[in-house]
């Protein structure tokens, strides 16, 4: 098992021992570096954290020690309970809440879980500030409050109410156009919270929901990754159902996958590509993605007499460029749509609210609106990490193999050729290195990736 400590938080399995795995001394000592970093830098009385968790199996437990720890350090705690990753970002200013924390492993496995650190914006906290409360973790330079300056508890019932009212009152969501169609919508929550919010959306956009793993219980049906390997389920209810389209969200409701009425997938890629056509045909401005994401975005940026930028992989990066930029849209080619009008953050909720809207105004199916999008295909593989294996040399002995080609070591290494690419980068959140690849069919994508995974082992 695995304890991962990044910038962006940390990350680890249940159970196990202290430092290898996230066991509760862990927990406690990262909510308490955490609160106090807040407390070391925001230099006032009676903080104010907000905390909201996914419904994976140990999310209460986790919560529960964050929430006293926050309290033993003197911090005031606002606990959303059951919530989603967006709807935590947005309810931190709304609040005017000095900080909050997430409780999800996002895509990872039942076994996972992670705390998430969010600065004041409701975003997340940069690399510095990550690297300064990873090392007040390493400290333990921690002073808990005395009995009668403990922080104070509260529940929040509302929060998915704000987060959906505030997508509703967007210039750029047409609720009726949405309501006219009476779209009959299949979605698959994996068992975690956006089985609660999604319908709630849904409902207020006058749709049909027919829900497939929408009891948050935790048990995920499948590999939450929201991959077309592991949606086979709801590829098949969506033409049972003769419903317009599916919808999948991961357990914490930032990636955002849509199935056509075909029971195809529309593909992770273009939920960003659709929702940036949709919105660059009324605002001309820069869209972002990261250097693993499709060249899709920037065909139709263009089309659009708009410009497109790459950023390094990783969500912090992409905003920081959206607001450098200062973006109408931006967001990861896993399916994560970060809407500013709204807050910066990946949110499926408005990904979702945003693409009915085009499908709407658009009068096509969603079949009819991917073949509209230029035809590119993504293969994303991945290699499990040894501890023998050191994958800086690995990277470095790729960028010299390939140093005819185009070259970029922004980010791990990409290569680019002249009709496909491929990106190679160590992941922050798990010990693998992703193999990202991009290609005219699916069949190059794939082998172009397994070939950079035999050139690997062959270095190796």
């Amino acid at each position: 098992m695995s304890l991962i400590k990044s910038i962006s938080g940390i990350r680890g399995t249940i159970g196990g021992k202290v430092n290898d795995n996230l066991t509760p001394l862990d927990v406690v000592k990262f909510a308490s570096a955490f609160g106090t970093w807040l407390q070391n830098t925001q230099n006032k009385k009676n903080l104010r954290l907000v905390i909201g968790r996914d419904a994976r199996i140990s999310g209460e437990m986790v919560s529960s020690l964050v929430a006293a720890t926050l309290q033993g350090l003197g911090i005031n705690v606002v606990d959303l309970g059951l919530s989603t990753t967006p709807t935590v970002e947005i309810m931190v200013p709304e609040l005017n809440a000095d900080g909050g924390i997430i409780l999800t492993a996002s895509h990872n496995p039942k076994q996972w879980n992670a705390l998430k650190l969010l600065n004041g914006k409701g975003e997340f906290i940069s690399g510095d500030d990550g690297a300064k409360v990873l090392a007040l973790a390493e400290s333990e330079d921690f002073n808990y409050a005395e009995v009668d300056d403990l922080g104070k508890y509260e529940t929040r019932q509302d929060a998915f109410d704000i987060h959906i009212q505030q997508i509703l009152d967007l210039r750029m969501v047409d609720v009726e156009a949405i309501k006219a169609k009476k779209f009959k919508i299949v979605l698959d929550a994996v068992n975690s919270t956006g089985g609660i919010a999604i319908p709630m959306l849904l409902d207020k956009l006058g749709c049909e929901t027919v829900k497939l793993y929408c009891e948050p219980n935790g048990q995920f049906p499948h590999n939450p990754e929201p991959l077309k390997e592991h949606l086979g389920d709801i590829c098949e209810l969506v033409i049972k159902e003769k419903a317009d389209l599916g919808i999948v969200v991961d357990p914490d409701v930032d990636r955002l996958a849509l199935i056509d009425e075909k029971g195809e997938m529309f593909g992770e890629e273009y939920t960003l590509v659709a929702v940036a056509d949709y919105l660059l045909k009324h605002k001309k401005g820069a869209a972002i993605s990261n250097l693993s994401s499709s060249r899709a975005l920037r065909d139709v940026a263009g089309s659009h007499d708009s410009e497109y930028f790459a950023s390094a992989v990783g969500e912090v990066n992409v905003v920081n460029l959206m607001k450098e930029k200062n973006a109408v849209i931006g967001g990861e080619g896993n399916g994560g749509i970060i809407y500013p009008d709204l807050h910066y953050g990946r949110d499926s909720l408005v990904g979702a609210a945003l693409f009915l809207t085009h499908l709407a105004k658009e009068g096509k199916t969603v079949s009819e609106l991917r073949t509209g999008y230029p035809s590119y295909f993504m293969g994303k593989k991945k290699i499990e990490l040894t501890p023998e294996i050191n994958v800086d040399d690995i990277l470095a002995k790729m960028e010299k193999e390939y140093q005819n080609e185009e070259v970029s070591t922004v980010d791990g290494v990409k290569i680019d050729f002249e009709n496909n690419w491929v990106h190679l980068r160590k992941s922050n959140t798990e010990p693998i290195i992703r193999i990202y690849t991009e290609a005219y069919t699916q069949e190059e994508a794939d082998k172009l990736g397994d070939d950079i995974i035999a050139k690997i082992k062959s270095l190796i």
